[in-house]
């Protein structure tokens, strides 16, 4: 029999060995045996421990940082107490009670008075992902609507021909494209269905999905059609439904997306004896979908004009606009919702990360009451989802948050203030190296500039590889114990995502090992940056 917890050290690496590969191309191949508050740890060869301060924070999911006493202590208490986790298909009254503390939140944050109905997932990308399908459902489901009442106009019209009671007027072919007719049966067979056959044409074109340029939304089969990197999209295109990427610096843009996608039907009525043609927008758009700041597009808020276009735009066109708070919310940017001090007011949300506190995978996707369809209950689940344990480790994640008005909001607000200062400063002193800092709250992005022709030929070469973002993390951990990531599609811009449990010897840390590098990256420093084995 196979001992499965010893493998042999000669064995094959089977658990996904070739990002084992490049994490060790990079120098990021650590193990962590430890973790607590900012601090992951590691085990030195005398069995003491390393420790290593964690910028990346799971990615945004530790505002509360790693092993956060008071949910430890409840999720051992839960665990003794032997809470169940998997007793699906039956009433959960902590998710109800999770539910309405979410919508409350949900509605003072956005301003509106409808509650917001929860359906429960595991990962932010699970919640996107449900968010699509509920999107689309509640598309589907109005455009059958709207097609019905189209059919009851032309049946109704076809009635008043026969029984002599309605014409139909020349202009009614004309401006479908037909030569104009007699008003007999004939002609009136042919105009039907011509109006059938071509509203069945428009309404079977695929749905359209919106979302910005420089988006990422997860890599499921749905949601990674929705991420504009080209790299993770392109092999799954033919999967799912396509998106169309808007501009965030071109006003106007959106609009005339959206007026490219308009598909009208034609139904008819009858009116003072005439046949009249009666013209109706196709809900095509299934949804407008956006994070107020882009975390692996390199951490970039979207302008409150932006959010204004995306607003008139889908209510123009009876669009759902989802507002993907994974990253960005549960007060990591110094409110709750990172859209609030933008004005963003979404029909769907979804959380996730920080929701479970760094223990518990659990997200949310909250749908606002007036466009919420019940049955979709009943075609969409998860078998993890609205467990317990989850449930209840996220109800104290909302008690520790709001505690004291919002003491932990205030807390995140002023630290990425003090955080936003020293990296500034750091742009200040080197201006030829970082190009740009950006974020809010302990939201923050910097941005290299371009160093493909940087005097060390390793910096150059990691430059021109698209590699640059982790030789700097590999430099940042190898040479100073201090753990973060390039953004996923700006592997130029470093993400700096700590919890409120961030100290001013922390940031002084972070800002020791930046001045160190960008000291190295101009030439200033005799230490090369290199990558491991070079």
């Amino acid at each position: 029999m196979t001992d499965v917890s010893h493998p042999h050290a000669e064995e094959t690496q089977l658990a996904e060995p070739h990002l084992g590969a490049v994490l060790a191309s990079a120098g990021l191949d650590a193990e962590y045996v430890r973790a607590e508050g900012n601090m992951l740890y590691q085990r030195a060869e005398d069995g003491g421990e390393i420790p290593v301060l964690d910028y990346a924070g799971g990615y945004g999911s530790l505002l509360l940082g790693h092993h956060h006493p008071k949910l430890v202590a409840y999720a051992k208490e839960l665990l003794d107490a032997g809470v169940p986790v998997h007793s699906q298909f039956s009433l959960h009254p902590e998710a109800a009670r999770l539910a309405l503390t979410l919508s409350r939140i949900v509605r003072r944050e956005s301003g509106y008075e409808e509650p917001y109905f929860a359906i429960f997932a595991n990962t932010g990308a699970e919640a996107n992902e449900a968010a699509l399908k509920h999107a689309e459902m509640d598309r589907v489901m109005r455009l059958g609507a709207l097609l019905a009442t189209i059919d009851d106009g032309i049946t109704k019209a076809r009635e008043a021909v026969r029984d002599g009671s309605a014409t139909i007027p020349a202009e009614v072919f004309e401006r479908v494209g037909l030569e104009p007719r007699d008003s007999g049966v004939a002609a009136l067979n042919e105009l039907t269905h011509h109006l059938v056959t071509r509203n069945a044409t428009q309404a079977g074109r695929p749905p359209v999905l919106l979302t910005p340029e420089g988006s990422f939304h997860g890599k499921l089969v749905g949601t990674v059609q929705l991420t504009h990197n080209e790299g993770y999209r392109n092999p799954f295109k033919a999967l799912a439904a396509q998106a169309r990427f808007v501009p965030l610096d071109r006003p106007g843009m959106l609009r005339k997306m959206a007026d490219e996608e308009r598909a009208t039907l034609f139904g008819l009525e009858v009116a003072d004896g005439l046949v009249r043609l009666t013209e109706h927008d196709a809900p095509l758009i299934c949804a407008f979908i956006l994070e107020p700041i882009q975390g692996e597009g390199g951490i970039r808020e979207v302008s409150r004009e932006f959010v204004q276009e995306v607003h008139e735009v889908c209510a123009e066109a009876g669009a759902p606009v989802i507002v993907d708070e994974i990253q960005s919310g549960m007060g990591r940017t110094g409110d709750f919702l990172a859209g609030t001090r933008l004005g963003l007011r979404g029909d769907y949300y979804t959380l996730a990360k920080s929701l479970g506190g760094g223990l518990a995978k659990i997200s949310v996707l909250l749908v606002r009451g007036s466009r919420y369809q019940g049955q979709f209950e009943l075609i969409h689940s998860s078998t993890f989802a609205k467990d317990g344990f989850s449930n209840r480790i996220a109800l104290k994640v909302l008690e520790l948050l709001e505690a004291d008005d919002g003491a932990a909001y205030r807390k995140a607000a002023e630290l990425g203030d003090r955080l936003l200062a020293m990296l500034g400063s750091v742009r200040d002193d080197y201006p030829d190296v970082v190009k740009d800092i950006r974020g809010r709250g302990l939201f923050l992005g910097l941005e290299f500039h371009d160093q493909s022709g940087a005097p060390a030929a390793p910096v150059a070469e990691a430059a021109r590889s698209g590699l640059f973002g982790y030789l700097v993390a590999g430099h940042l951990l190898r040479g100073h114990r201090l753990r973060t990531f390039p953004t996923a599609s700006a592997p130029n811009t470093l993400r700096f995502e700590p919890s409120i449990l961030l100290t001013d010897d922390e940031i002084k840390w972070l800002e020791t090992a930046l001045r160190d590098t960008c000291d190295i990256i101009q030439g200033g420093y005799r230490r090369p940056l290199e990558l491991p084995g070079a």
